[in-house]
């Protein structure tokens, strides 16, 4: 049998056919592999460039927010991965060419001109679709902006809720937020618009080239072509469209990655600090030129470490290494002035020494520089004259900080080497955490010594607070790890500056968050005692004037530049008056040091707080958990198979929540177009398979009418039951008359299935975006309001990372992802369920196979989910700590500089890095071993599908076995796409379930029973306050933490309250504002019982400062009156009361001048003062102060005193007393003990009392 017949027989050419696609989809999925590792090598290396940056960059570019987490963190998040994502589709960039050329040579070479006219067709439409494809990235990147706008609104609300609460402020932010969202809203709605054209353009355009082959094709020949003809033209559109389709995807693609590439460029250019030869860290130096030096105070960059050799050395006694430095100065600065970079002198004309081995204090009034200073001298400020020197240490006195305990361990020398070269510990005023353990955070990569390590335990008081913790000190703890308190997190920034084996510690006000125990405890026994036994040189920045004693060398700062340095005794002689300011202060701080019993203050609280999250957040996580694993833990039998079969159940209970937010029509709407459209198009091919046969038809019929055998198409009729505008044909064609009449009507059947195709194609693309895009917006205002009114308590149990997590991923996920997958998982099954439904119509044998091919079929879709879902969350998992790590070294860019930690910070980014690169690799694959099986499925169905033809065809249905093959041939693409997205949709329904999860929030009541039109204007009027029997608790499950408490204010008193810690004070506070459980009793405000009131309207009458302070991103104008109620000239005075006028009219724009994210822009105690002012703007009677003094230094909290005397002296004022002294001028102090009164007196009658409580205070007071 020569080729020619070998070719020719059809069995043959099956299995050509089967082994043609099997070839073709092996190698598909091979390149596929290739260019996936390619990308995701290059998003490694990319990660590594960003963050070796971000190490360099400058201070002033985070502090002045040019540079803020949220742009690092979408560089790191979105650009890097739009660049790997071009990659992967880089290779289409030449392979589409070729395949749209031989596609349109074949197509010329059946149909010969007309095939022409469709091609051009579906290129004339390509640039339509590129068009779309650019208009979407546009819409899509200002739906990007508007969301990060978005979220950094969300997180300040959340982050400042308590105090929106407090003012009554929680709408006008909600409203912001929506009002952001509205925007994004606009901008999603064009995006679902260009989708569904897009979409849209990709199911009309085949059926429009095929409309316009047949109908020219019909024009200039008035035939039709043969059923060989037009299948393979059919499956030839079929093939130039995807390339097409494909084009426009990469030509966005493209487009993204270039603005990618732009916005990489931008951050990779921005300002670095100062000289980086260093960075190399390979500038090894030899001992002998290290030896010229000794001694010597040299210039050197701080930054650059040099290489000793350890090999041979002994560790000497510390005390012999003194001598040898001639000057003992550590650090010394010249002449400097320096600046953030805005042109404005930070500090000026600074010239100082650290003595070495000393404690050398830094004071001054907030604000005047103090911090700056420190981090001059680190080198992160950028020096406009002068220079800083640092002493070069001798060899050996640099080896000692090997500190001999470790200096055996294997990785001494490069660890001595490089990392403790003039490092210095630092502990920045604003703590910052790693998202690790305790430990971890302490030892912060030095060896753990367990002697050493207890020791700073001690030293910072510690030990109860780790007692707390779940795990002690191996608890997670940072970011996504359990909220401490400030003082908390500021203790354990001292321990790991103590525990550092480095000579020189920098302190940047350790004490600003800590009571005076923790202070005393921590001055004594970590500074003085653990740090200067090891004689090592200390640098404090402090308010505390009552530790200037211990210093031995102290630099007084004001206004950016150093009003007097020296001993304290120096300045005792020659500057008095400086002295005699600082004694006064001195005597009123000394007065708390004694105060033990009042004071074991903010810590006890802080640990009571500890707890209470504990015991609160332990029954809620196991609901979260038994949510999340839904039936998982109840059977304990792990065999996999009962896992995989409960594992791939489809979500269908969050779908239809998801499908029920869009809205019944739009559902109806959905659904019906959907099956008409894929009725219409399977009409459209069979329509052509008819027309097609008859041509064939008619050929036999004149030659049977010739033959005069008209029996055999009695026979043919009668068989295939042909429609009656058939037979009347065929009756009419034994007259051998073949009419013209039958091609037009065909040729107008199929013009009107194709005009309605189209229009289908049109309807369903809007309604799956338009779905999408309505359930999002529900679904997201519906979250938004949940949250922010729900009850306070809510947010001391949930972290905040989880609630903004809803905010920011699974509300991205809802808004841009699931609807597409919808949109292509309906499209998909009807396909491959209509495609089935026209092969077994047609060989209905074929149903027999079809049997084990679903089966098969079934198994593969089910562990390929299960898999897929896990490599999913293993991938976003492995994702999420290398997010942290890279915001969490933006945020501690100075302390891991002044740590000299870079390589160490590099090394863990790369770990993370290919952690996360292996995990995205393992998922890929995944894909392609599902992508392969489905092939293979697909192509052993094509084949059943030609051997099945084969059998039982007859000459004349052959339209119909081509419209088979062409079905069949279609299938295998789509069979992996209805897997994959049955796994996409069920790992974003996730989102849904998360989002619904919080929908079930109980929110506060704000509505009250009496109506806010009946209470008075100007009510509370007077400010007379009654609080009968009350009783009140956080929760319903918790204990009350207020006992029966029985009180009456005048209006107009100044009252003070307060007690241990523990004690009720703060829920006090918190029940004027009706902002905790109130389940018996009641507090009746100038005649009006508050619970009775709406919250809105109790709230906004009252003004509340804080005990932290919380500033927001805007003006400061919109910081003190969001409302916009008030004029300028109230705002200025209320400035001026709290001692900011001139602060503020120096500024640019007064009013009007920027506040940057959590007013980063201006010093802790400047941000309290404008909490001060914040409440003055509100004109209510009633103040009440939460101890609102803790980070101010005395000058300025002298007079807050006087201002709250005389600006509030015809209202009333309740102070919550941290410190006693605060309150003896008050006309009434009650004396709380666990949620009780114990004293309620004038305090000169209290203080009578010699055995009173108050007295005691007062007397630890004095």
């Amino acid at each position: 049998m020569d080729t020619t017949e070998l070719l020719e027989n059809s069995y043959v050419l099956a299995i050509l056919l089967f082994l043609a696609l099997v070839l073709q989809r092996t190698f598909l999925q091979a390149s596929y592999y290739v260019t996936i590792e390619t990308g995701i090598n290059l998003r490694g290396a990319l990660l590594a460039m960003i963050y070796n940056k971000i190490l360099r960059l400058s201070t002033s570019n985070m502090s002045m927010g040019e540079m803020t987490l949220g742009q690092i963190n979408n560089l790191v998040a979105i650009e890097t991965n739009q660049l790997m994502w071009f990659l992967f589709l880089c290779p289409n960039l030449w392979a589409m060419p070729v395949q749209i050329v031989m596609g349109v040579i074949l197509l010329y070479n059946f149909l010969s001109w007309s095939a022409l006219v469709g091609a051009s067709v579906i290129v004339l439409l390509a640039p339509v679709q590129y068009l779309i494809a650019t208009k979407l990235a546009e819409t899509q990147k200002s739906a990007l902006e508007h969301s990060t706008d978005r979220l950094k609104q969300t997180t300040e609300i959340l982050k400042g809720i308590k105090l929106l609460k407090l003012y009554a402020w929680e709408d006008i932010f909600c409203d912001s937020v929506e009002q952001t969202r509205g925007k994004e809203l606009t901008s999603l709605r064009t995006f679902a618009f260009y989708t569904s054209m897009s979409i849209f353009m990709n199911a009309a355009i085949p059926i429009a080239a095929v409309l316009a082959t047949f109908g020219v094709h019909h024009f200039l020949t008035s035939s039709i072509p043969s059923p060989s003809q037009a299948f393979a033209a059919l499956a030839l559109f079929h093939i130039l469209v995807t390339p097409l389709f494909l084009l426009s995807t990469v030509v966005r693609f493209a487009v993204k990655a270039l603005v990618s590439v732009q916005k990489l460029g931008e951050f990779l250019q921005s300002d670095e600090i100062g000289d980086d030869s260093w960075r190399n860290g390979d500038i090894s130096v030899s001992l002998d030129v290290g030896k010229k030096h000794l001694g010597m105070t040299k210039a050197i960059n701080r930054k650059q470490p040099m290489r000793y050799q350890m090999d041979n050395y002994e560790q000497p006694s510390r005390r012999a290494m003194r001598p040898i430095e001639t000057e003992d100065v550590a650090v010394k600065v010249s002449s400097g002035s320096f600046t953030w970079g805005n042109n404005q002198l930070t500090l000026s004309d600074i010239s100082i020494r650290i003595p070495t081995g000393q404690l050398t204090m830094i004071v001054g009034q907030v604000g005047c520089g103090k911090s700056s200073l420190l981090l001059a001298m680190l080198g992160e400020m950028q020096a406009i004259d002068g220079r800083v020197f640092w002493s070069k240490l001798p060899d050996c006195e640099m080896a000692h900080e090997g500190n001999i305990s470790w200096s055996e361990t294997e990785d001494s020398e490069e660890d001595v080497g490089s990392k403790n070269r003039n490092s210095v510990a630092y502990a920045a005023q604003k703590s910052w955490l790693l998202n690790a353990t305790v430990e971890e955070n302490i030892t912060f990569g030095s060896p753990f010594n367990k002697q050493r390590y207890k020791a700073v335990i001690d030293a910072c008081s510690l030990q109860p607070d780790i007692d707390l913790l779940p795990f002690g000190d191996q608890t997670e703890i940072g970011e996504r790890g359990i909220n401490l308190s400030g003082g908390q997190r500021q203790r354990i920034c001292v321990a790991r500056a103590l525990y550092q084996n480095t000579n020189i510690v920098f302190l940047d006000d350790p004490f600003s968050a800590l009571d005076i125990h923790l202070s005393d405890h921590l001055m004594q026994e970590g500074i003085l005692k653990f740090l200067q036994d090891d004689k090592r040189t200390v640098v404090l920045v402090t308010h505390k004037l009552q530790y200037l004693i211990h210093a031995d060398w102290i630099i007084a700062m004001k206004d950016g530049s150093v009003l007097r340095e020296g001993t304290l005794k120096d300045i005792q002689t020659h500057d008095t008056e400086l002295y005699d300011h600082w004694k006064t202060l001195m005597n009123r701080q000394d007065q708390e040091l004694e105060k033990d019993i009042q004071q074991d203050s903010q810590t006890t609280l802080e640990r009571k707080t500890l707890r209470r999250a504990f015991y609160s957040r332990e029954p809620k996580n196991q609901m979260d958990d038994e949510d999340e694993e839904e039936e998982e833990e109840e059977e304990d039998d792990d065999n996999f198979s009962t896992t995989t079969s409960r594992r791939s159940k489809i979500p269908w209970k969050m779908c239809g929540c998801y499908l029920s937010s869009g809205g019944f029509f739009m559902v109806f709407l959905m659904v019906s177009s959907k099956l008409l459209k894929h009725s219409v198009i399977v009409a459209i091919d069979y329509c052509l398979a008819l027309w097609t046969s008859t041509n064939k038809t008619k050929a036999s019929l004149q030659t049977t009418a010739a033959n005069q055998t008209p029996a055999f198409l009695q026979n043919w009729t009668a068989a295939n039951q042909t429609p009656a505008f058939l037979q009347n044909w065929t009756d009419s064609l034994n007259s051998t008359d073949v009419s013209p009449q039958q091609n037009v009507y065909y040729l107008h059947v199929f013009f009107v299935l194709c005009a309605a195709g189209i229009t289908l194609c049109l309807i369903t693309s809007l309604s799956v975006e338009f779905l999408g895009l309505s359930a999002a917006t529900n679904l997201h205002h519906n979250l938004l309001n949940k949250i922010i009114h729900a009850p306070i308590r809510f947010f001391d149990v949930t972290p905040l990372g989880q609630i903004l997590n809803r905010f920011s991923a699974d509300t991205n996920i809802i808004d841009q992802h699931i609807p597409p997958t919808l949109e292509s998982l309906t499209r998909s099954t009807l396909l491959c369920l209509s495609a089935i439904g026209v092969m077994a119509s047609i060989t209905p044998i074929f149903l027999v196979p079809l049997v084990p091919l679903a089966v098969a079929f079934y198994f593969i879709q089910k562990y390929f989910r299960v898999a897929s879902k896990d490599l999913q969350d293993l991938d976003d998992s492995t994702q999420l700590p290398l997010l942290c790590h890279f915001s969490e070294t933006a945020e501690g860019l100075t302390t891991i500089r002044a740590f000299r930690h870079e390589a160490r910070f590099k090394q863990r980014m790369l770990e993370l890095t290919d952690t996360n690169n292996t995990a995205y690799l393992f998922l890929s694959a995944a894909n392609r071993w599902l992508e392969v099986r489905t092939d293979y499925l697909g192509a052993v169905i094509v084949l059943t599908v030609a051997v099945a033809s084969i059998w039982t065809c007859r000459d004349d249905a052959k339209g119909l076995v081509g419209l088979g093959l062409t079905y069949a041939l279609t299938i295998t693409n789509y069979l992996n796409w209805v897997v994959r997205n049955l796994a996409d949709l069920e790992v974003q329904m996730a989102a849904v379930k998360k989002v619904n999860s919080f929908l079930g929030t109980e929110s506060e009541n704000y509505e009250g029973s009496m109506d806010a039109s009946q209470v008075p204007e100007n009510w509370p009027h007077d400010g007379e306050i009654k609080i009968h029997d009350l009783c009140v608790r956080y929760d319903p499950m918790l204990k009350p933490v207020l006992k029966h408490v029985n009180a009456y204010i005048k209006p107009g008193q100044k009252v003070g309250i307060c007690g241990r810690t523990g004690s009720g004070k703060s829920s006090l506070s918190l029940a004027f504002f009706n902002m905790v459980d109130i389940f018996e009793g009641r507090i009746v405000i100038d005649g009006i019982d508050i619970c009775k009131l709406p919250l809105q309207t109790l709230r906004s009458r009252l003004s509340i400062i804080l005990q932290d302070p919380v500033l927001f991103s805007g003006s400061i104008r919109f910081n003190l009156d969001p409302e916009r109620t008030c004029t300028d000239d109230r705002l200025w005075e209320a400035l001026e009361i709290a001692q900011l006028k001139n602060l503020v009219k120096s500024l640019p724009g007064g009013l009007d001048a920027v506040v940057t994210e959590g007013g980063e822009n201006f010093s802790v105690g400047q941000r309290q003062l404008f909490c001060l002012a914040r409440a003055f703007v509100r004109k209510s009677s009633i103040l009440i102060m939460d101890e609102a003094t803790a980070s101010i230094d005395m000058a300025t909290e002298n007079i807050l005193q006087k201002v709250v005397m005389t600006a509030f002296a015809d209202r009333t004022v309740v102070t919550i007393a941290h410190r006693v002294h605060t309150i003896l001028t008050a006309d009434l102090v009650i004396v709380m003990k666990r949620g009780n009164i114990l004293e309620y007196d004038t305090p000169n009658t209290l203080l009578e009392q010699e055995d009173g409580m108050f007295a005691s205070f007062v007397k630890a007071d004095m």
